[in-house]
């Protein structure tokens, strides 16, 4: 169990440094868009750039990741992560930070469908909500320290220090996966033959029930990230916070899912994850309609909607996750989460774009049409319940 323990922290520790490095952007906004002096649409590219490459890279990597132990595969995948987030740190432009966020992109895409493989190689199904709740926690974390702290370092110097900053987490990371992953390579035997790449592509689509997990994924990005990027350049622009007082609402928000999350986990074992990923889905709807409405509004009252967003937002994932996780057999576990997190990275890229075309600035330096945004986003999301109820695990 001490294993599993250190097994774990290592995965979140990893995620949180992924989760920073994605997120940390979004918050940036403001002030990236005062720097390169960008539109919202400029800003869109450069969120969905990260996911896109992302997308492809997964995709890609759905045709090797199984041929190969899951430890050494995630070094490799990690220190190209590590190397491309120095990249972002040195840029001086607008075009050579998006060049640097597409490679960024194209490794740290993979470590999503890694970490998720390697929980279901080593987490039996009967601790495997707990497992991804403790590994998604990291979201919390990151929310609560990362993002705040390198928003706060970021207006005491300039953006480029975050990014120096997840540098070096990256080199700790390395050694943490060296020390505490063990070589992963039960799933090498279990299929002697392996398929050719579009044999891999056509045991995915062919599967209803995988189709019906990959749909989920998507509708679920739609729910959210028509609306996260645009939170921060929203809140400055019309609600009236400065930048300084945007880790108000990361800290809020991380504050109190640290502490869900896990318990989110135990009640996904314990009272079913369809059950519980229903409850959390209906009520995140909730915050998204009052946040995309939003005019000049008291700080604590925006912390307390905000709180409500990020809260209900990672209660539905962590269930989600652990069903989705579920669909697939150890043996093509890495093709199909690699699948399922490339449509994944290309919704979320898609739904920032179509965000960034819908959103406009008047001339106030305003943005407009955030509430279409929010009805969307909310019609997406509603739509995640009864597709969940027809996704079955089998293993």
């Amino acid at each position: 169990m001490k294993k599993e323990k250190l097994l774990l922290w290592t995965l979140a520790a990893i995620n949180f440094i992924h989760i920073v490095d994605f997120m940390i952007l979004m918050p940036l906004g403001p002030q990236l868009m005062r720097v390169f002096e960008i539109s919202p649409r400029e800003f869109g590219l450069l969120v969905s750039s990260y996911t896109f490459s992302a997308g492809i890279s997964s995709f890609f990597g759905a045709f090797f990741l199984d041929r190969f132990d899951r430890k050494k595969i995630l070094l490799w995948v990690y220190v190209g992560f590590s190397v491309a987030t120095l990249g972002c740190a040195l840029s001086p432009t607008y075009p050579i930070l998006l060049s640097a966020r597409i490679v960024s992109g194209l490794f740290g895409g993979l470590t999503s469908a890694l970490i998720l493989a390697i929980i279901g190689d080593v987490i039996p199904d009967a601790r495997r909500g707990r497992a991804m709740g403790l590994v998604m926690a990291a979201f919390s974390v990151a929310s609560v320290l990362g993002v705040p702290l390198g928003l706060f370092l970021a207006s005491l110097s300039d953006w480029h220090t975050p990014f120096y900053i997840l540098t070096g987490l990256s080199v700790i990371s390395l050694g943490m996966i060296f020390q505490y992953v063990p070589n992963i390579t039960e799933h090498l035997g279990k299929e002697i033959v392996r398929p050719h790449p579009l044999e891999v592509v056509r045991r995915v689509t062919s599967n209803p029930n995988q189709m019906r997990a990959i749909t989920l994924s998507v509708m679920m990005m739609f729910g959210q990230f028509m609306i996260i990027p645009f939170l921060s350049p929203y809140t400055v622009a019309n609600v009236g916070f400065t930048e300084m007082q945007l880790t108000y609402i990361y800290m809020a928000g991380g504050a109190f899912t640290i502490f869900t999350s896990p318990w989110v986990g135990k009640m996904s074992d314990k009272y079913g994850k369809l059950r519980i990923f229903t409850i959390f889905m209906t009520l995140n709807v909730v915050p998204i309609a009052i946040i995309t409405n939003l005019g000049v509004t008291p700080i604590p009252y925006v912390l307390l909607v905000s709180t409500m967003f990020f809260v209900t937002s990672n209660g539905r994932y962590v269930p989600a996750a652990a069903i989705i996780t579920g669909t697939a057999r150890p043996e093509n576990r890495g093709s199909f989460l690699s699948f399922n997190s490339a449509i994944q990275q290309l919704a979320t890229g898609l739904a920032s774009l179509i965000a960034g075309l819908i959103i406009g600035e008047n001339a106030a330096g305003e943005l407009t049409n955030f509430n279409l945004v929010g009805y969307i986003a909310i019609f997406f999301s509603l739509l995640c319940i009864p597709l969940a109820r027809r996704v079955k695990v089998v293993s």
